[in-house]
């Protein structure tokens, strides 16, 4: 059920829309409550009931639509995302969005909180598209970047003006007055402008030059197929694409560091796709090998655990040769235990079991291809080595890269192979002798994702839904307000509430606690969600302090704005930008 201000019933008996859970303290007393409601009548983490929405168990990401997570998980099975948990002890005095499982993802954060702990250079980007207010959803991410920035990482702001105007059709003098507030807020709340740097796309020539250089390495079948674009889709959309690829490698034009891009789930087709692009811009290529010819990924791991095992192939261990190793492979995968001439092999495994003695699982496909090429390199010696590989290396780089290798080292056409280094060693060489030679020599970015707030009447937080969300301008009195309307997690009843407690896991005002509210206060945040599911705490006595915090903050924001202006006048960004046109449609 939905709050209404003309429900009879009293204000702390209503049953509402539940939020994404933000809590850590659920215990097997939630659970148990949880099998009292009907099953008709469970909703789904970002509104609207299982029953009535089509694909509730997908996982839809559309960086400018409606994103779906039905269920977060999902995002670590169908995207490879990472769960935060397992690299959160990695993580220098984490923020309180990461302890309480707001911040719930990751992509290869782990050399970010590497470089922070370490006092090596580090960097935080994210940007807004100035389309509507900002609100405390935004304020998510602007807490990350100054956390990020505090930590001792380059933080950088953006206001992504051409993707406003090329995606969704924003005037120019719209965007200006969006952007002004956006750059308020984020000072606001405490990014320093002297040790970051804020700035518009459309401002920016480094970043346009950037942007020209990586649309080279993208086509237009992979805007079809990560972003659906078709050919009614207009060119500037398609361009604003590229430019935000470029924002996501900008930290790292004068020195590749590790970077992280702190955003919510919807954009991870942005950072997928600027990790691809960043990899294509390399000179070189770094990969493990044990042979002249080339291997990917699962037959690499599976040639490594053959060499692994050479002393029960090799005729000279030291010296294992292509050939015997893939007939032992071989031997070894038949289903029947055979060898080629017939034999059978003695008590050995064979089949699944040889290959899951050996801790490697891949399929059939891959076992036979690489049973072909060790087979096919007949007595060239099997020896873990280095490889660079020549993706787009000048002829200066690439005799450069040769030259510079110490020890033992093999040259081919496209690759060297190297035998005395390891691969972090080779991956510094190549970097070291890209950047002499004209290259970016970037790093992968890496990502953190939070959760959806969900909107104060259910569902996702929006800009154009006013009553669904809380904007950083509102008057103090009317996010008062906008708080105490708030549908909840309650029951239906004030004393189910007392005898079943209440489902703070799927409310809207607890999650303004967790994500905001309580502040660096574990205790309270911890208090209320303790005292809601216990039955001690009731909705409106609840909504009433929320309320209470809701006011203060907004109070004491816009105190901090007004206090910025003069420091955002100074900055060098412009305000109003000198460009006319109509805005594209892309319908």
């Amino acid at each position: 059920m939905t709050a209404d201000p003309d429900d009879p019933r009293p204000e702390d008996s209503r049953a509402d829309h539940p939020a994404q859970s933000a809590g850590r303290w659920r215990d097997g007393a939630s659970a148990e409550r949880d099998a009292l409601r009907p099953d008709a009548d469970r909703l789904r983490p970002d509104g609207g009931t299982e029953s009535d929405v089509a694909g509730a168990d997908e996982v839809a990401l559309d960086p400018w639509g409606s994103s779906t997570v039905s269920d977060y998980r999902k995002l670590f099975e169908q995207f490879g995302i990472e769960e935060f948990d397992a690299v959160l002890d990695e993580v220098p005095n984490p923020h309180y969005l990461m302890r309480r499982g707001v911040i719930f993802g990751h992509r290869d954060y782990r050399p970010v909180a590497e470089a922070m702990r370490e006092g090596e250079d580090a960097a935080v980007l994210s940007g807004f598209m100035p389309t509507g207010d900002p609100h405390i959803g935004h304020k998510l991410v602007f807490d990350e970047i100054i956390w990020h920035q505090e930590q001792g990482a380059d933080a950088y702001g953006l206001i992504a003006d051409l993707e406003a105007h090329s995606a969704r059709g924003m005037t120019w003098e719209e965007i200006d007055e969006h952007a002004r507030d956006y750059l308020l807020s984020l000072l606001a709340l405490g990014f320093d402008p002297e040790e970051g740097e804020l700035y518009r796309q459309s401002d920016n020539r480094e970043l346009q030059d950037l942007a020209f250089e990586l649309g080279s390495k993208a086509n237009f079948s992979e805007f079809q197929g990560i972003y659906g674009f078709d050919g009614e889709t207009n060119v500037s959309h398609m361009q604003s694409v590229v430019t935000q690829m470029a924002d996501i490698l900008y930290p790292q034009l004068e020195e590749p560091k590790p970077t992280v891009i702190p955003v919510g789930p919807d954009q991870d087709p942005h950072v997928r796709f600027a990790r691809d692009l960043a990899a294509r811009m390399r000179f070189f290529g770094v990969t493990e090998a044990y042979a002249s010819f080339e291997l990917d990924d699962a037959e690499r791991a599976l040639v490594a655990a053959v060499y692994e095992r050479r002393e029960a192939y090799a005729e000279e261990p030291e010296r294992p040769r292509c050939e015997e190793a893939g007939a032992w492979l071989a031997e070894r995968a038949d289903p029947d235990g055979g060898s080629a001439s017939g034999d059978a092999l003695d008590g050995e495994p064979s089949g699944d079991d040889a290959l899951d003695e050996l801790g490697v699982v891949v399929a059939d496909d891959v076992l036979e291809s690489a049973v072909e090429k060790l087979e096919n390199a007949g007595m060239e010696p099997l020896r873990p080595r280095v490889r660079f590989l020549d993706l787009n290396a000048t002829d200066d780089a690439f005799e450069a890269l040769v030259e510079t290798i110490d020890g033992e080292k093999r040259r081919y056409d496209a690759h060297v192979d190297a035998f005395d280094l390891d691969a972090d060693e080779a991956e510094e060489l190549a970097r070291e002798i890209e950047l002499d030679h004209g290259g970016y020599g970037f790093v992968p970015p890496s990502s953190i994702y939070h959760r959806f707030m969900t909107g104060l009447t259910g569902g996702k937080m929006s800009s154009s839904i006013p009553a669904s969300h809380i904007s950083l301008l509102d008057d103090p009195e009317e996010g008062y307000d906008k708080v105490k309307a708030a549908t909840t997690g309650g029951r239906d009843t004030a004393e189910e509430q007392r005898r079943l407690g209440g489902e703070a896991d799927e409310c809207p005002v607890y999650e303004l606690y967790a994500y905001l509210l309580a502040g660096d206060d574990d205790e309270f945040a911890k208090e209320v969600y303790d005292e809601c599911v216990g039955g001690e705490r009731l909705c409106g006595g609840c909504k009433e302090q929320a309320a209470e915090l809701m006011r203060e903050f907004l109070e004491d924001h816009q105190e901090k704005r007004e206090e910025v202006e003069d420091l955002l006048e100074d900055l060098d960004i412009s305000l109003e930008s000198p460009r006319r046109g109509v805005a594209p449609g892309d319908d």
